[in-house]
């Protein structure tokens, strides 16, 4: 109890003991007037002021403890008071309606989009940001994703047309002139191999061959026979060599006759390839067979592995969430603010959810209050009631006292005058 409430409490007891001390102390002089006046006054001050006691008195406990008729009248009643609180508060004062109405006038949007701007430049909120990134990388188990991904690209493969693939990089190869640089370079390898002493030989060899291994018939034979017996090995081969130089050093030349009709028949072959449908199926089978042996999980999942780590060093530098998520919130943000059609449909949507969760949840604001007292014994709510409103009925009674005692001057006086 407050020192306000005790000066009430103390200021109600005092003009009760006023007046029964006035009264007392104005018998003696009862035969005079202004005793007679003075004492109808306190004695009607006496009365009301006793009167106003017990009627609040009565009010939270049987006055002195005697159970009178019709007092003690909050504890008899609390069931039926708290009830009648309870419709008050739902039926009264904080319906579903007004509570709704309310709500309706909060914009949450905006409330929200602030709260987060205010929340990002926090240093806590950014280590949650770094925190949450963290775990979800870790709690990523990118092993699952390796069956779905080698599925996922066999399956791609299988759906690649390898003819047109093909096709592209022939056309590609003779729109920039790739042929004749590959024709060119088979020359000279070709001349590189050639000018060796072990190719010199090699034809050589095939050569004596070729004449041994010759049929012929009469004078052929005796001109082949005498050839053979002439040439060695060798001699044939340095023949070979030389006959074999000349020829690439002349289709090296770009203005080569062969040249040109060997470069024409590979750009022909090249732009018709697509042409050629048994090529083509047979590259597609050879495809799909590669396709069908490629075994893609484990190099998968050691990649997925390496992607995993280096994501998370990437998410934990130091200005990752500054740089990179913080920017990306907030541009986030603006694009939905300057977008009308989905702020209002945002905020629609609060309001119905927070429209629904009062609907459903309306009750238990009564059954909230009514738990909260029926928690409380008599005792402490009576007295949490008086400290509450202790000094309006301590002034009951002073009021009581004091309208009794005017009261009783002009009753005094009146009887004296008739």
């Amino acid at each position: 109890m407050n020192k306000q409430e005790k000066k009430s409490r103390y200021l109600a007891g005092i003009s009760l003991a006023i007046m029964g001390a006035g009264f007392l102390a104005t018998i003696p002089v009862q035969d005079q007037l202004w005793g007679r006046l003075l004492q109808g006054g306190f004695e009607a001050g006496l009365v009301g002021g006793l009167a106003d006691w017990f009627a609040v008195t009565a009010l939270f406990r049987h006055p002195l403890g005697i159970p009178i008729p019709h007092t003690a009248l909050l504890p008899k009643n609390r069931d039926r008071i708290t009830k009648a609180l309870v419709r008050m508060l739902e039926n009264e004062w904080l319906t579903v309606t007004s509570i709704t109405e309310k709500m309706k006038k909060i914009s949450f949007t905006d409330k929200i989009l602030n709260i987060i701007r205010k929340e990002l430049d926090s240093t806590y909120t950014k280590a949650i940001i770094q925190r949450f990134l963290n775990e979800t990388i870790e709690k990523m188990n990118f092993e699952q994703l390796s069956p779905l991904l080698e599925k996922e690209i066999k399956h791609y493969l299988y759906d690649v047309d390898a003819s047109r693939f093909l096709k592209s990089v022939a056309d590609g190869i003779v729109t920039r002139g790739y042929d004749e640089s590959a024709f060119d370079y088979i020359l000279q390898e070709t001349e590189k191999w050639a000018k060796t002493a072990e190719a010199k030989q090699t034809m050589g060899k095939l050569g004596k061959q070729l004449i041994e291994t010759s049929e012929a018939d009469g004078l052929l034979k005796f001109a082949i026979q005498s050839f053979n017996q002439f040439m060695n090995e060798e001699r044939l081969g340095q023949m070979m060599q030389t006959f074999l130089l000349n020829r690439i050093r002349n289709v090296r030349k770009a203005d080569n006759r062969y040249r040109m009709l060997i470069l024409e028949w590979i750009r022909k072959e090249l732009v018709e390839i697509d042409k050629r449908e048994q090529l083509m199926n047979e590259i597609n089978d050879w495809k799909d067979r590669l396709v069908d042996d490629l075994k893609l999980e484990s190099p998968l999942n050691q990649l997925l592995d390496k992607a995993k780590e280096r994501m998370v060093q990437y998410v934990n530098q130091a200005d990752f969430v500054d740089k990179k998520v913080i920017p990306m919130i907030l541009r986030f943000l603006t694009d939905l603010e300057a977008d009308d059609s989905k702020v209002t449909a945002i905020e629609k949507w609060i309001h119905s959810q927070v429209a629904l969760l009062i609907e459903r949840n309306h009750s238990k604001i009564g059954a909230l209050v009514k738990e909260n007292l029926d928690k409380l014994e008599t005792e402490t709510l009576i007295d949490m009631m008086e400290n509450h409103i202790g000094k309006d009925i301590q002034w009951i009674r002073v009021n009581g006292a004091v309208c009794g005692f005017f009261i009783g001057l002009v009753l005094t006086i009146f009887k004296m005058i008739i």
